[in-house]
């Protein structure tokens, strides 16, 4: 069949019946000669091996330490990383060949630069073992080719997304160049650059093969005591119940013998669901076709590097002397009735769904236009709701990890993927931050939730080659999870009311919750039903004002809403504002070892006298920071819920961010398990709203409202009580996550709307406004507060992060990870964190790269613009390149630079927050 033009695109198919794109899976082709050929590009499958045995290919084991269950990218590259790690009695179980399920028709492309730093870290690895380790350790070729990658730039937002990549690439090492129209013209002499703003090149980019990848990777595992066995379906999951209620995994069935084991893998991909519910786990994904197409013979094609347009959705591989030309398309088709039988196996290729892609690729690539097409390769891939891969240990049991969920990525990610995830069955934990990947990223109300992964997956599958910008939001699966504040009112003449909406909230979405990102001054902007970007028949949303304010921030430049975020701050800074941060998880701690574990657990000294609130950390195993978040001693009594639970003796009110409340409830219920402490946590987040109060009027607003003195000597900073307001009993806390005086109301769900209404009364004379979180933003890093997983994650410790006065090392109560942190005291810092300012007004947003004497240290982790100091300010890691320690005298003494897409900007380095560095403003005390 003959790529075809546009002209023959506009065929009508009237004999053709009408059928929906969700469960079509018949071939429809624009040609009179479609190809009926369906078969993968590579010289080396083992399809042919597929069946040939009748059953295992070698004895199954009585026990092992661990099995690997999936025998594509993942399953292969953590068996290889778990005998590398020195873990030998492990066996992988695949249900026919290696490669069977997806990984034997996946393209096998590797781009080394994404958007984010640890991303680019994994990939770093993939290559490393895929070009050299492999071959060092075996003597065997992988298949790697190394013929570079250009990405294609049609307009000035995605050239400017290249450069970010380019610069962050530096840090890295990974060389880069953006290229003009002309110069990728001379690159890639087939192409059309009449449409191009400019490339990206990446010389070192390149090419896997399946067969060849995985085979060598299994050979290596075996030679280091790793078990592999092929044609071995698992039937079955054994979890136990232990003494205090825990589920653990137990055993692996299979129709040939059951292996005993406390940890299984589940690398199964499109069938990790099935696997998961065998142990009762909810694994969030969903198959969805995905497919390309081989061209026959390209006369001048050879050598050049892949080609990613990512505005055209499509991208194109060299394959030889040919091209396979695939893409992300909005309308794919969802594998409704996932098919245990389905090894080495291709759908038919539906010329509907996939033509889109072929306009693209021949206005890139002219000659295609008159170019063959050999064969067609449309296979199943998994896809998630956001996007990322799906690791971690599973909430629901002990012992059960994910490595699945990859979005048609499991080569490029399988190195670093595979490796973390052995060492996190190994340790406890990965070496780097890899709560993107982690299952707990997810609250549990959401991840068997159809409509949800259905819904959130279809969009990221459709924005795949979208530019990611710093403040989009998703539009799909949203309004799942709302806080009092959002709910709908009658007033007295029953009309409907949305206390946020009606003042023109915009919201954005984490975990779950709607919670307020900025307040639009031209009124309300409510979200929507998910359109489905129009695809399955779906009228699509129009007039669709949320959309529309999304839209206008989708650039690098300060966003359109400057000015009302800095008159939100600015109102906090010199006034008084309220932010509803109702989304906070809200746990109790409590039980006989609860001081025991609230010891263990937190780096600070939680247990002082009843109506203190405490800033602490929580760290892993090797002293890196697992959570950020307040906690409050209470008094014991009776329950009071959900202001206090009963209690006989010591109790804690743990406040969290709301983003990561599944991770942190996670986290705790893990270490109290592991330590064996006689506990219960208690999950209240959706039984309390809870505002924030903030600025120089707070105390004069909230005096109105509370039945308590608010002086500094009656309410002093980092406490709590019991008091009333307007009627309802409510839970103040003198905090500020800001910078400024101020009182969070913790409030019974019931009382929201009665509080929040005194608080805007009394504060009506001072002239209170509503603020989002884009504001508490900018204010946070203007202040020099952490937020957890950008500038406190868990690859930080404490002291790198400046948090060493959360840590109680001067006393003698020992904590997780304390021995880890005494021992980098001892050792001193190989890197820590540092405050910039750019006295030239540019927006940064985070990946920037820090230059030290001309030299690259680090990059910027989070980057926001200050309105009160009028600068941008950046937080990030440097390292010393000689690999010694990072004194203050180390960064006193440097010339730092930072470049944002590739232009260089002289930055000012801070030890301390150049913002209010007494603290006075927290304590009342303003000048």
């Amino acid at each position: 069949m003959a790529f075809v033009g546009r002209a023959v695109q506009r065929v009508a198919l009237a004999a053709w019946p009408s059928l929906s794109p969700l469960c079509r899976t018949s071939s429809r082709s624009y040609s009179s000669e479609p190809t009926n050929e369906k078969n993968v590009p590579y010289e080396m499958t083992l399809k042919q091996e597929s069946g040939a045995a009748s059953g295992p290919t070698k004895p199954l084991p009585r026990s092992a330490d661990v099995v690997v269950i999936g025998g594509g990218s993942l399953g292969c590259q953590t068996i290889y990383h778990l005998a590398k790690m020195g873990m030998t009695n492990v066996v992988l179980l695949e249900r026919d060949r290696l490669t069977a399920g997806t990984t034997w028709h996946t393209a096998g492309l590797l781009w080394q630069l994404r958007p984010s730093d640890v991303e680019v870290e994994l990939l770093a690895h993939t290559r490393n073992v895929i070009s050299k380790d492999l071959e060092e350790e075996t003597g065997l070729h992988t298949g790697w080719i190394q013929n570079g990658g250009l990405f294609i730039a049609s307009n000035k937002q995605r050239l400017d997304e290249y450069k970010r990549l380019m610069s962050l690439g530096k840090v890295y090492g990974i060389e880069s160049y953006v290229l003009s129209p002309a110069e990728t013209k001379d690159l890639y002499p087939l192409m059309n650059v009449d449409d191009l703003y400019g490339t990206l090149y990446v010389p070192k980019d390149g090419t896997m093969d399946p067969a060849g990848t995985c085979t060598t990777l299994t050979r290596a595992a075996s030679a280091k005591g790793a078990t592999v066995i092929e044609n071995c379906p698992v039937t079955g999951i054994q979890v136990r119940t232990d003494d205090l209620g825990v589920r653990k995994v137990k055993a692996v069935e299979t129709a040939h013998g059951t292996i005993e084991t406390q940890c299984v893998v589940n690398c199964a991909g499109v069938w990790a669901t099935k696997l998961g519910d065998m142990a009762g786990v909810k694994v969030p994904l969903i198959a969805m076709h995905h497919a390309y197409v081989v061209t026959e013979r390209i006369e001048g094609i050879q050598n050049m590097p892949n080609v990613r347009d990512h505005d055209a959705s499509v991208y194109l591989r060299l394959q030889g002397d040919a091209l396979s030309v695939g893409g992300y398309e909005q309308n794919p088709i969802f594998w409704e009735e996932v098919n245990d039988k389905f090894a080495f196996s291709l759908f038919d290729l539906d010329w509907d769904v996939f033509m889109q892609h072929i306009e693209g690729a021949i206005n890139r690539v002219p000659v295609l236009e008159q170019t063959g097409i050999k064969s067609t390769v449309c296979g199943p891939e998994s896809f998630t709701a956001d996007h990322k891969p799906l690791m971690g240990e599973a909430p629901e049991v002990r012992g059960f990890f994910l490595g699945c969920g990859f979005n048609s990525a499991g080569m490029m990610l399988g190195g670093g993927c595979g490796r973390e995830l052995a060492h996190w069955i190994i340790y406890g934990r990965p070496e780097r931050d890899m709560y993107g990947y982690d299952i707990r990223r997810f609250h549990h109300s959401l991840t068997d939730n159809n409509r949800w992964i259905r819904e959130r997956s279809h969009e990221s599958y459709a924005k795949n080659y979208s530019v990611v910008f710093p403040f989009d939001e998703p539009l799909a699966s949203r309004n799942m999870r709302k806080d009092p504040f959002h709910q709908r009112l009658f007033d007295a003449v029953h009309a409907k009311k949305n206390i946020l909406t009606e003042q023109g909230c915009v919201f954005q979405e984490r975990h779950g919750w709607e919670r307020p990102g900025w307040f639009n001054k031209d009124g309300a902007a409510p979200v929507k039903e998910y359109d489905f970007y129009g695809a399955y028949g779906k009228r699509k949303n129009t007039s669709y004002k949320y959309s529309e304010l999304l839209a206008k921030e989708y650039t690098f430049d300060f966003p359109p809403h400057h000015n009302v975020i800095k008159s939100e701050c600015l109102s906090c800074r010199h006034g008084v504002a309220v932010f509803d941060m109702s989304y906070f998880g809200k746990f109790y701690l409590t039980g006989p070892d609860a001081k025991k574990a609230a010891d263990w657990l937190f780096t600070a000294d939680v247990n002082k006298k009843p109506g203190s609130t405490v800033y602490t950390c929580m760290l892993n195993k090797r002293g890196g920071a697992e959570a950020d978040l307040t906690v409050s001693r209470l008094e014991p009594g009776a329950a009071n819920l959900p202001l206090a639970p009963e209690s006989n003796g010591d109790a804690y009110y743990l406040a969290i961010g709301g983003g990561v409340a599944e991770h942190n409830w996670n986290h705790i219920q893990t270490v109290l398990q592991d330590q064996g402490f006689r506990c219960q946590l208690t999950d209240l987040s959706e039984d309390m709203g809870m505002i924030s109060v903030q600025g120089p009027k707070s105390r004069d607003v909230l005096q109105e409202v509370l039945d308590t003195d608010l002086s500094n000597e009656a309410f002093p900073f980092s406490t709590h009580k019991v008091v009333t307001a307007a009627g309802h009993q409510v839970r103040a806390m003198r905090l500020s996550f800001v910078g400024e005086l101020g009182w969070e109301l913790h409030i019974p769900k019931n009382s929201c709307i009665p509080v929040y209404q005194a608080v805007m009364a009394a504060g009506a004379k001072h002239d209170i406004i509503n603020s989002g979180y884009r504001a508490i933003d900018s204010l946070s890093i203007e202040k020099g507060y952490r937020h957890w997983h950008a500038d406190l994650r868990p690859d930080d410790t404490p002291l790198e992060a400046g948090l060493a006065f959360t840590c109680k090392l001067k006393s003698s109560i020992p904590f997780q990870g304390r021995d880890r942190l005494e021992k980098q005291k001892e050792e001193g810092l190989r890197r820590r964190i540092v405050c910039f300012t750019v006295n030239e007004t540019v927006p940064m947003f985070g990946l920037e790269a820090i230059f030290r004497n001309g030299v690259p240290v680090g990059h910027l982790r989070r980057s926001d613009f200050g309105f009160y100091i009028n600068k941008t300010l950046g937080y990030g890691y440097i390292r010393n390149p000689d690999g010694g320690v990072v004194s203050a005298e180390f960064i006193k003494s440097g010339e730092f630079t930072l470049e944002r897409m590739g232009v260089t900007y002289k930055a000012e380095a801070h030890l301390k927050s150049p913002f209010d560095p007494e603290n006075k403003r927290v304590r009342g005390i303003y000048d």
